[in-house]
């Protein structure tokens, strides 16, 4: 018989989740340093990288949505909505302007002091990651990124510094957004350049050595500081399909899983999985190893897995692999429906991989981004009638819920994002996710004006419903 049901958890946190680098702006300001966002052209992180700001050319991340002195006006819009929470990330540079510097900035500090202040003014709760694609840019030209182990050092410094000074301001805590994409945008998420592509996956396994060491320093920093605090890991992971039944596709399908889930089997389990012991033998990998660092990371895992979900693939057998913000781009699936970026609109696959990765860890599991990155158009009347958004939330909500009475443990879920704000993967303004449309163009043009959408509404009852108005 039928399942009665269920409604989500009484705590369940709705939210909204942005990134520093694609909505503060004010790049050079308040002592701010550069980041690898700020020196990015067309796209924050698949675009060029200059390595310094170039005069005559734009970078996204400049000025962003200039949340960094709007951040009042749009906190105010987020409680209208009536968010429980609010996902956004701390601007490393913003704190430590070089990234190896030995005094913190304090005018970044109280930047984020007033920020979570607002926030939590209107009881939503600040939901944070330590770095999300903006690393400082010292860091990488003058010592390589995470490649060097130095960087180790610098992070827990920066984390230490953070978590002391908001530890009674914030409890949900992430480490580094998409981690897996090392090996697919491996700049913005692993804070390395790679110039040899025959040494490429030494590289990046080094790195991400390095990488679990400083995870698990923060998470020891967090239950040290802060008692009841949440380390999360954060990771892509949208679902590989195999693209037919043909035995090379599925099991060639499955080791390119395990690429991703290398991550979190790591940072959640402690131990470094069997099966890249084969992987580091045929490629010829070495990862060099401090005495002591195995032991640390499987004394310090973190407590939740964090995830953003747009888009599944499928992937045949021998094809090459690539991927963006979104995963890993596949063959075309002829099942699925796409959005105008082309990609796929999949919401059973979010049910799919809540219970992959449920059954694989058995702890919380946060939905930090989900989104649907269209174009919107103002009516005769002045309104944005984005039905199309309002029926990719709903189709996957619906989905989350059957996850949940599928015995799922879900903390929460933030959309990507409640306002309008750059697109990392191709700068753009114009494919816009938000419930607030911001006016802005591609190149930068526009007044910055916030305005409510159809969707805003939407999702507002959705939060007030608790779920409930998703079937209606």
């Amino acid at each position: 018989m039928p399942i009665e049901r269920q409604a989500f958890p009484d705590d369940f946190l709705w939210g909204g989740a942005i990134a520093a680098n694609q909505a503060e702006g004010a790049w050079n300001e308040g002592g701010k340093g550069p980041a690898i966002s700020d020196v990015i052209r067309n796209g924050i992180v698949g675009g060029q990288f200059d390595g310094e700001v170039v005069e005559g050319h734009y970078y996204a991340s400049h000025e962003a949505i200039d949340f960094y002195h709007r951040y009042k006006e749009d906190i105010a819009l987020f409680a209208e909505a009536g968010l429980k929470c609010f996902r956004t990330s701390i601007a490393w540079s913003r704190i430590y302007p070089n990234g190896d510097d030995e005094v913190p900035n304090e005018k970044g500090l109280q930047f984020y002091d007033d920020l979570f202040d607002e926030l939590l003014k209107y009881g939503i709760e600040p939901v944070i990651t330590i770095s999300h694609f903006e690393i400082p840019l010292h860091l990488i030209t003058a010592y390589g990124g995470w490649k060097n182990r130095k960087l180790i050092d610098f992070y827990t410094r920066y984390v230490e510094t953070i978590l002391t000074r908001y530890k009674d301001k914030i409890k949900y805590w992430m480490n580094f957004n998409e981690i897996n994409h090392f090996h697919t945008i491996p700049l913005a998420a692993g804070g390395i350049l790679i110039e040899d592509e025959e040494t490429k996956l030494q590289t990046i396994y080094q790195a991400s050595h390095h990488v679990f060491v400083a995870s698990a320093k923060a998470a020891k920093l967090c239950h040290d500081i802060i008692p009841d605090g949440m380390m999360g890991a954060m990771l892509s992971l949208s679902p590989i399909y195999p693209h037919t039944c043909h035995p090379d596709d599925i099991f060639e399908s499955y080791q390119l899983r395990r690429r991703s889930l290398f991550y979190s089997d790591v940072m959640i389990r402690g131990v470094y999985p069997s099966y890249v012991k084969r992987i580091w033998h045929e490629h010829g990998i070495e990862v060099e190893m401090e005495e002591g660092d195995l032991s640390f990371i499987k004394e310090h895992t973190v407590d939740y897995l964090g995830f953003s979900y747009y888009r599944s693939s499928t992937h045949q057998a021998g094809m090459p692999i690539l991927g963006n913000t979104g995963g890993i781009i596949g063959k075309d699936n002829p099942y699925l429906e796409k959005t105008e970026w082309g990609w796929p609109i999949d919401p059973q696959g979010l049910r799919y991989v809540c219970n992959e990765l449920y059954d694989r860890y058995n702890i919380p599991l946060f939905i930090v981004e989900n989104g649907f990155g269209g174009k919107d158009e103002f009516n005769a009347n002045g309104e944005i009638e984005d039905s199309d958004r309002i029926e990719y939330i709903q189709k996957h909500l619906i989905k989350i819920n059957e996850a949940i009475m599928d015995g799922c443990e879900i903390i929460g879920y933030t959309w990507w994002g409640p306002i309008d704000i750059v697109s990392a993967g191709t700068g753009e303004m114009e494919k816009r996710y938000g419930f607030i449309h911001v006016d802005k163009d591609n190149r930068g043009k526009g007044t910055l004006n916030r305005t409510k959408k159809k969707s805003f509404q939407w999702y507002k009852q959705v939060i007030e419903s608790n779920g409930k108005s998703i079937y209606d």
